[in-house]
């Protein structure tokens, strides 16, 4: 019996055509072809040496193979048989550091642009669904309070609470704003100026009639947003109406909704059977609309009262109703749907926890500069590297990987090694033999090469 787990092997440094992050060179190479670094260099002025989009395509390439700071450039670097002529640590450092407020808002317009040339490409943004986009905000502690910008949040951490906008469709951070730890949730001010820069960011023929103050006869795709509880304000739902943009917001407990669900609990004609986003029923969970039950005076004309009752569960979430038996959760809408479907459309909200994971396995946790416009800078980093990620899966890969998490990404197909050798004045990159993901990848080469 063998009981080793490593081969006897002797250790040398001065290896040469190897390289370990093939999958990685297969994203910079759809930023290129996408544009992505042309267009992030406009909004720098002309400066020798480093062309200052490349070395911002570099650092997203490196946040999406799990580099956490400026130093893990470095790995990149090293390999210029894949990523060509790479900045040094310090050279990112400096050009994040150069991005003030103006330019920060010339780098997103230079997103908008190359994103919605994805957007004409991809099959799940194309069509006349609505698009759907969803706010909410997170915690991200910074254990240090020489940052600018930190502050104490109400779970008694400390850091920054950055408040997010998401398509559902793609799983894209469309717009972001890194705020203190204590900004709070509901800010109507914050949900609105990042929902106006994540609507900036579409396509004209998604955009146009969604401006506030637009009439909703210039709308040609219609559009909805979501939010949690802080975003169940009357005051902000009209702001949604009055870009023409329909809402669907979780309802807060209140006196009104209280006596709205006590009328109703043993109304079992106003009840139907809950089902899942699969569409099969929810076993002892059911769904009502209680419109006709509270008074909605102030909310924008066709707002309704959805609520859905569920068994409760050990550690279940607050209640909006005092029972023994079911949890009551509920959310207002001026969506058209059924009270089940319009439940069951209210619940993929939670589409945003999984985003925002994504985000802290891809470098949102880790702020590396002190002074706030370069952890600004950061975070559009973040969320575009993640954005570039996203558009490589809708493109480029089918089945799994198409929905795979970062670290999975990473495990199997950014960090494919593989043998450089050159062979009638061409670079040829072959993969390790056996590796499992090896056709996935060069199915993805494929359709880059389609990508014009």
């Amino acid at each position: 019996m063998n009981g080793n787990s490593a081969a006897s092997v002797i250790v040398e440094g001065g290896g040469d055509q190897v390289v370990a992050h093939v999958g990685l060179h297969a994203l910079a190479s759809l930023a290129d072809r996408v544009g992505l670094g042309e267009s992030l260099s406009s909004a720098f002025d002309r400066v020798a040496g480093h062309d200052r989009g490349t070395v911002l395509v570099h650092a997203m390439v490196m946040l999406a193979g799990g580099g956490e700071a400026c130093s893990d450039i470095e790995r990149l670097r090293a390999q210029p048989a894949l990523f060509g002529s790479v900045a040094s640590d310090s050279t990112l450092y400096r050009t994040v550091r150069s991005v003030d407020a103006t330019k920060l808002d010339d780098l997103r317009a230079s997103a908008a642009t190359v994103r919605r040339g994805v957007w004409e490409r991809s099959s799940v943004t194309t069509g006349s669904a609505p698009v759907v986009l969803d706010l909410d905000a997170s915690l991200v502690e910074v254990h240090s309070e020489n940052k600018e910008g930190t502050a104490a949040n109400y779970k008694r951490g400390f850091g920054f609470s950055p408040m997010f906008c998401f398509a559902d469709a793609t799983g894209e951070a469309l717009a972001a704003r890194l705020r203190p730890g204590n900004a709070t949730h509901n800010s109507m001010a914050d949900q609105l100026e990042v929902l106006d820069d994540a609507v900036a960011q579409l396509p004209a023929v998604i955009t146009v009639g969604h401006r506030r103050g637009d009439r909703s006869r210039r709308v040609r795709r219609e559009m909805a947003v979501r939010a949690d509880s802080a975003g169940g304000s009357r005051n902000l739902c009209a702001e949604f109406r009055a870009r023409n943009i329909g809402f669907a917001v979780v309802a807060r407990s209140d006196a009104q909704v209280k006596a709205a669900i006590s009328a109703a609990v043993d109304d079992e004609r106003r009840w139907e059977p809950a089902v899942t986003q699969a569409g099969q029923v929810r076993p002892g969970a059911a769904v009502a609309e209680l419109t006709d039950l509270v008074d909605l005076t102030g909310w924008p004309e066709g707002t309704r009262l959805i609520v859905r009752r569920e068994p409760l569960h050990p550690g279940a979430q607050t209640s909006l109703f005092p029972s023994l038996e079911f949890r009551y959760w509920g959310h207002y809408t001026d969506q058209a749907a059924a009270p089940v479907d319009a439940d069951v459309f209210m619940r993929a909200h939670a589409h945003v926890e999984d985003h925002i994971r994504r985000l802290k396995t891809s470098g949102l946790e880790h702020f590396p500069f002190t002074d706030l416009d370069a952890n600004k800078a950061w975070l559009f980093l973040v969320c575009l590297g993640a954005d570039l990620v996203r558009w490589f899966q809708l493109l480029c890969l089918t089945g799994r990987l198409a929905k795979a998490e970062p670290k999975t990404l990473r495990w199997q197909l950014w960090h494919t090694p593989a043998r450089v050798i050159r062979r009638a004045r061409c670079t040829i990159v072959r993969i390790l033999a056996g590796w499992p993901e090896a056709d996935d990848l060069s199915r993805a080469y494929q359709q880059l090469a389609l990508i014009t």
